[in-house]
């Protein structure tokens, strides 16, 4: 990307600041382009044209476009739509103020088309007695499409181990330690046939190596995903949204998000590339994904004890763990073998970037951010968050050019590459611009999969955006119910009660699942991402599930998962909604207390379930208890004194400051100590976790790992880590009492 540096220009001429990511010009006129008015504060009116202009056809017709031809990361399809993307924001009539195409040169992976990968069962005479198949059964054209990639488990390594087939479940450590501590099963030189699922894709992998297990086949059970429903004569696609029994679920078999040769500096000719050797996360074993058609035959065949019952699935027989085949099986006595000719190289991967200048405080941004890769087509992962991203940008961009609005703050549109490979563009893109975006970032909206189904809103988020996304939903009507708002009816299918609120919706934690990672784990900017789903009562599919297959295809999301495209229309004026109200609060719409709330929570959970066991130890809360108490009062006398001050736009540093304090209270959680095994994780209150103790993750961490130890200071970890959170509160506290320190 190209960073130039204008010189200031001062009197009556233009004050201009060329930076990509920095100070955007402000012009000369007192803030106005084309007679537009100073952004003043939230214009209710405006908002509320936003939304109206929101567009289901042209939503339709975008989606159409996007997902017509496969487009995977760095492919020819992918490299089309940079084009489209670069296309609609530089438009006259409709564009954005600046439009740029970022390039990192990252490691990926791939399948060869000469070799393909696949599962085959081999007699001791080396007969092959059963091979998986290499492509999905087509039930329309979209799935004869040339560029459709086969199945493969990206990132897992070339090679072709044979063994006997164990039935390992989900892949966990528990799974693995039931079947050799509890079954006493050898699990040397064999293969493990897992279902997706209770851990991640890589670690799967990474699980099974531990225990001596060479190959790894990963299925879609239908249990877990169809309801049960298993035959494409009636039951799956082309007949319901449930996946055909040949549907395989790609991926990337990483634990770690970005590019995996160059952790924490952005990928770029310059940079210093560690070898593939040293690379910490990836599969250590040969790996890869099968349709449950496929898994029938392998799981149905097996010998050895009955699995548990929590263990069992939808494929119609009891499943068995082996190792080997049972009797009569006719595979009795032959090997599993895993062929995989995965190749990894370096290759250069797009984002797009997108910006309207800020009115008033053009060197503070909100960030709106979807990828823009997909496995095959992708109609729903991820292009209906593209489409309603188009859809937003273009009607704000019409907005601008038209010369009826300028946001105060500047927004920055991201097109995401590579993200199905391990969130690589986002992370890439933050690496750069580290010390920029954690100076000057307010917030980032992340819209990947913007319909998952058409029954409810579902939000993830900080506890800090709770309150702006509550004031966008209850603006929107609900798709398919008149009288509701999305508000509304997102509390009737998904709700909390909340000490300071009642009851209200539940707004969930935010993983790594996508693009907000980086921007909230690493650079500790307040982060949601927004999404329409389905309702959990009516079905127990873990996710929508044509999930990173070939149905994912436009027939599929207009016949299936939002007819009318009515949902993608609710997300779009959502997250506009949040878009608008963050860039033109004068005051950032964002509730301190929310915040002290959910820690005061994560410290009651870590009171009730990890005070006894520390209590035994001498190990005392008192400090960490002090400093929700702490972080409670400095977050009331916050509100207090906010609501105290009057017309802070006429007190410009005044105003500067009581923001300042909003958008810094998230990074005053980070820890780069905290966690030193985990890439990119520094956030002390959502770092990922290992136990299911949902509070203060690396505390939670902690206690588990020295109750399983013998070491006698395995408990001075719990105790360090006790220090950072309660460090990290106070710190928070801190920011919100005031520029100096007492």
């Amino acid at each position: 990307m190209k960073v130039w540096l204008i010189s200031v220009l001062v009197g009556a001429a233009a004050l201009t600041v060329g930076l990509l990511l920095g100070h955007f010009a402000i012009p000369k006129d007192g803030g106005t382009e084309q007679g537009a008015p100073l952004a003043q504060d939230i214009d209710e009116e405006l908002i509320q044209s936003f939304m109206d202009g929101i567009d289901v056809q042209r939503i339709e017709e975008d989606l159409r476009v996007l997902s017509k031809k496969p487009h995977m990361a760095t492919s020819k399809g992918d490299t089309e739509l940079v084009k489209l993307l670069l296309s609609r924001w530089s438009d006259g009539e409709s564009g954005l103020d600046e439009a740029n195409k970022v390039t990192y040169n990252v490691l990926l992976s791939f399948p060869q088309k000469d070799k393909p990968n696949r599962v085959t069962v081999v007699a001791p005479n080396g007969t092959e007695l059963f091979k998986s198949r290499i492509k999905e059964l087509n039930y329309t054209q979209d799935q004869l499409d040339p560029d459709v990639v086969q199945p493969f488990a990206a990132f897992a390594p070339a090679g072709t181990p044979k063994g006997k087939l164990v039935y390992a479940n989900q892949g966990t450590m528990a799974d693995f330690r039931y079947l050799t501590q509890d079954l006493g099963i050898d699990l040397n030189n064999t293969v493990a046939i897992v279902k997706y699922g209770g851990t991640g894709r890589g670690d799967k992998g990474i699980n099974g190596a531990q225990f001596g297990v060479v190959g790894v086949i990963v299925y879609t059970d239908p249990a877990d995903i169809n309801d049960g429903r298993v035959s494409d004569l009636n039951e799956t696609y082309p007949h319901s949204w449930y996946l055909p029994p040949s549907g395989v679920e790609r991926g990337s078999y990483k634990s770690n998000f970005g590019d995996q040769l160059t952790p924490y500096y952005p990928a770029k000719a310059y940079t210093f590339r560690q070898k593939e050797t040293d690379i910490k996360g990836l599969s250590p074993i040969p790996a890869q994904p099968i349709g449950f058609e496929d898994a029938r035959h392998l799981i149905c065949a097996l010998g050895g004890v009955e699995a548990p019952s929590e263990w069992q699935g939808g494929l119609g027989c009891k499943y068995r763990v082996g190792p080997g085949f049972g009797n009569p099986s006719s595979f009795e006595n032959s090997d599993v073998q895993v062929s995989v000719f995965n190749k990894r190289e370096v290759k250069p991967s797009d984002n797009v970037i997108g910006i309207i200048r800020g009115s008033e405080e053009p060197d503070r941004y909100v960030i709106y951010g979807n990828h823009r890769d997909s496995w095959v087509h992708g109609a729903i992962d991820p292009s209906s968050g593209t489409a309603v991203m188009l859809e937003i940008s273009r009607v704000l961009g019409k907005m601008v050019k038209h010369g009826k609005w300028r946001p105060r703050r500047s927004i920055i549109f991201g097109s995401w590459g590579a993200e199905e490979f391990g969130l690589i563009g986002s992370t890439e893109w933050t690496e750069e611009f580290y010390r920029i975006l954690t100076q000057r970032t307010v917030a980032y909206i992340n819209v990947d999969i913007a319909v998952f189904a058409n029954a409810t809103l579902r939000v993830y988020g900080s506890p800090v955006v709770q309150k702006v996304v509550f004031d966008a939903a209850q603006q929107v009507p609900a798709p398919g119910h008149q009288d509701l708002s999305v508000y509304s009816n997102w509390m009737r299918h998904s709700n909390r009660t909340s000490p300071r609120h009642g009851i209200i919706p539940h707004v969930g934690t935010l993983g790594a699942g996508s693009d907000y990672a980086s921007f909230f784990h690493y650079l500790g900017i307040s982060s949601m991402d927004i999404a329409y789903t389905y309702d959990r009562s009516a079905t127990k599919a873990r996710i929508y599930p044509a999930y990173h297959t070939a149905y994912d295809t436009f027939d599929y999301a207009s016949r299936f998962i939002d007819p009318g495209f009515t949902s993608h229309q609710a997300v779009g004026r959502t997250a506009g909604n949040v878009l608008l109200r963050l860039a033109d609060s004068t005051v950032l719409p964002f509730n301190v207390s929310d915040y002290a709330e959910a820690v005061r929570l994560l410290y009651t959970t870590a009171q009730d379930q990890l005070g006894p066991e520390l209590s035994k130890r001498d190990i005392s809360l008192d400090s960490l208890r002090g400093a929700v108490e702490q972080l409670n009062r400095a977050s009331e006398s916050f509100n207090r004194q906010l609501s105290q001050l009057q017309d802070l736009r006429k007190k410009p540093l005044e105003l500067r400051r009581v923001n300042n304090q909003l958008m810094l209270l998230e990074r005053s959680f980070l820890d780069p100590l905290a966690f030193p095994d985990k890439l990119y994780y520094r956030h002390v209150l959502y770092a990922s976790r290992s136990s299911p103790v949902l509070t203060f993750p690396g505390l939670a961490d902690a206690v588990q790992r020295a109750k399983g130890s013998t070491e006698p200071t395995a408990w001075d970890a719990v105790c360090r880590h006790l220090t950072i959170v309660t460090h990290a509160l106070e710190s928070a506290a801190s920011v919100l009492d005031g520029p100096l320190p007492g």
